[in-house]
Formats: structure tokens, sequence, C-alpha cells
């Protein structure tokens, strides 16, 4: 039986706040409670958006709650070459090719063919550069989709589907400034680190298809993944340093984990943190009891 390993993987765009509390707990309970390992991974791929200091940042809140790694945290940024080994063998393997298109050039390509796809204000690729570059300079690799439904099954939204080609089309996996793709990075890492279990918030769960894409094109186990109830602001929108989400302190950190816990569906629990972690873990066992654990 592969042992458990699970992971939270922040970005260190900002503290943690009170969503991705809810999720760096839900992921440390899901591997307690199946007496698994649980891994840290700075996900600070995308530099721009990184502030200095936020990382040391979020392992500290994580401390101070109790939520402590069973291993040494690893930053994305530290990766590169792991990145540009898996990229180099989808494109050995004919699974990535290189993309001269820019913004401008898929606006109007997709106007050619009578309308502009748009999805969550990104434009949905329409596969200019499969048949080569004609004379441009290549700017991004994209990996080379199928053209069918995806099925996947998610331990709290249930039975899942996206055809990734139709509904976001040949995705990047190294960005024209030369920067990693997330999809890439976090598909990478998670095979090098062996996840078996991705527990996150539900905001990513529209990820999940085109991750599973590139692990079946890289010849990786595909982890069981369990999304989360989101947290959300006074806008109704999802709870984000965008919006104004302040950061959590662990100086007390019992009423804020109650109320991740809550927003988890778990109960309320009184006395010591110890105490109120283990009440968490058994109720996560009854609460998120999956056929096949």
């Amino acid at each position: 039986m592969v042992r458990y390993v699970g992971r939270f993987a922040p970005s260190p765009t900002g503290p943690l706040h009170a969503g991705s509390l809810v999720a760096a707990l839900a992921s440390w309970l899901d591997a307690r409670a199946h007496g698994g390992r649980w891994l840290v991974r700075i996900e600070d791929v995308d530099t721009p958006r990184c502030l200095a200091g936020a990382a040391e940042t979020i392992l500290g809140q994580l401390a101070g709650f109790g939520l402590v790694p069973d291993a040494t945290p690893v930053w994305q940024s530290h990766r590169g070459a792991l990145y540009q080994q898996a990229l180099e063998t989808l494109i050995t393997n004919g699974r990535a090719y290189a993309c001269a298109c820019s913004r401008k050039d898929i606006e109007a390509a997709l106007a050619a063919q009578g309308a502009i796809r748009m999805r969550y204000g990104e434009l949905v690729y329409p596969g200019t550069c499969r048949q080569g570059l004609a004379g441009r300079q290549p700017r991004a690799w994209r990996l080379l989709t199928d053209a069918q439904p995806l099925l996947w099954n998610d331990d709290r939204l249930g039975a899942q589907q996206q055809d990734v080609q139709a509904d976001v089309g040949d995705f990047v996996l190294r960005r024209a400034d030369g920067l990693w793709a997330y999809q890439l990075a976090v598909v990478v890492d998670d095979g090098d680190q062996r996840i078996t279990h991705v527990v996150r918030g539900a905001d990513l769960a529209d990820n999940t298809a085109r991750q599973i894409l590139l692990q079946r094109a890289m010849g990786l186990p595909t982890p069981q993944y369990l999304h989360t109830p989101l947290v959300l602001g006074p806008n109704g929108e999802k709870l984000s340093k965008q919006n104004g989400a302040a950061p959590v302190s662990a100086s007390n950190p019992l009423p804020l984990l109650n109320d991740a816990a809550m927003a988890l569906g778990l109960p309320v629990q009184r006395g010591s943190l110890a105490d109120a972690r283990s009440a968490w873990i058994l109720a996560w066992r009854d609460f998120y009891n999956r056929p096949g654990d």
C-alpha cells in the first residue's frame, strides 16, 4: 500500500489569512487522519508576485498554529532544473510545442473564427502554432491537449468533467517572460515529492484536469483530490489578499482554528490546542470518510 503523502503549497504573495488557514488546516488534518506525512512547499515560481519575507512569515504562522511539516519545506524557485528536464521530455515525446503568439495574435485568431472565447478573463488558445511557427520567434511553450472530456473524481465535490482543449486550449508550460507556469511546476513537484493526496481550496478545482493531463503525459501517478469550501469576503467573493484579507495571528491560535474548523464542517473545540487538534483529526475521519482509503 502506498503511504499517504500530503502537502500545503502556499504562494508567498503575503501572510496567511483566514481562507489560507482553512486550506492549511484541512491538508494537515487529512494527512494526520491517514497517519501520513504532511509537507509544505513554497510556490514562488511566479517571482514578480512574491513578497520578500512572506515565505518565512507563512512558515512562522503555521508553526504558531501547531501545523509543522514533517520535512524541510522546499521552494519552487530552487527547482528550475527539474522543470526544464520535464519540459525537454515533453518536447522529445511530441507533447509540447513552441508558441509565438502574443495576446493580440490570439485575439485575432479567435476573431477570425467568429468569436472571442474568454474563460475567467483568459483567452482560450486556438492552437495557432500547433503546425509550426511560420518563421516567427518562439515566445512560450504549450502542452498539446486532446479533444476529449477528462473525467476525475473529487472526494468532496464528486464526479468532475472537463474538455481541456475546448475549455482552455493548449495551455502554457513556460511563459513568454521565461518563468515556469504554475501547472508544470505543481505537477513536477507533486510527482517528485510523491504526493498521494491533494487537499486544497475549491478555487483550484478548475486546475485539476490540466494537471491530470500533464501527469499522464509525464507518466506520473494521479493523486486523490479533495477541494475544500472557500471562505468568502464581505463582497461575496473568495477571501484573498487581493480583496483585503487580513493576516491571521497565531498569538491566540485556538479561536482562529475553530473558525477554520467550522468552515470545514467540523465542531468547535474547547480546552488545549493539542486536545482540539486531536478531536478534529477524529472528526475529520468521520466527516471525510472516503471509500478506498
